[in-house]
């Protein structure tokens, strides 16, 4: 079968489109986390084992950027730095329990806004884009490029 010449750019659209569901359900939450903030308290609850540097390495930045984005997370409550168990001279970032509740309730919220428009299509399509965000998805992490070392770090 052929590729539509318009496959990538409905895909943009679809992903505009989702993101733009993603992010309605997160801007109706009261709590005012900005998006750079909520993608590291994210970052660290995927990646517990996750200290500043390694923080800064997986948002492209310098250390000190990541650093002073976790100062901003600790002074409201939803970060702490401990030391790290194995290595004392080591600082693991913690998420709190505030910060462990926030998530969850964005995750809630997302996946009823999402399931709202899963919901508005026929179960056939639902089974087939599911089918096909699977093959997508294969497809990216087999293509994924290693990071290029020459890259600058950005600030946050």
């Amino acid at each position: 079968m052929e590729r539509p010449p318009d496959l990538a750019a409905a895909i943009d659209a679809a992903a505009e489109a989702l993101v733009g569901v993603l992010d309605s359900a997160t801007s109706r939450h009261q709590v005012a986390v900005p998006p750079t903030q909520l993608r590291v308290l994210a970052l660290i609850r995927d990646r517990p084992e996750t200290n500043v540097n390694g923080l800064a390495e997986l948002l492209d930045v310098v250390p000190s950027s990541a650093s002073r984005l976790c100062d901003r997370l600790e002074a409201t409550g939803l970060l702490r730095r401990t030391p790290d168990p194995r290595d004392r001279r080591e600082v693991r970032l913690v998420l709190t329990a505030a910060a462990v509740s926030l998530l969850t309730e964005l995750r809630e919220r997302r996946h009823r806004a999402v399931q709202a428009v899963l919901d508005r299509m026929p179960p056939r399509a639902q089974h087939e884009l599911l089918l096909a965000l699977l093959a997508f998805g294969h497809a990216a992490a087999a293509g994924t490029p290693t990071a290029q070392p020459d890259t600058p770090a950005r600030t946050a």
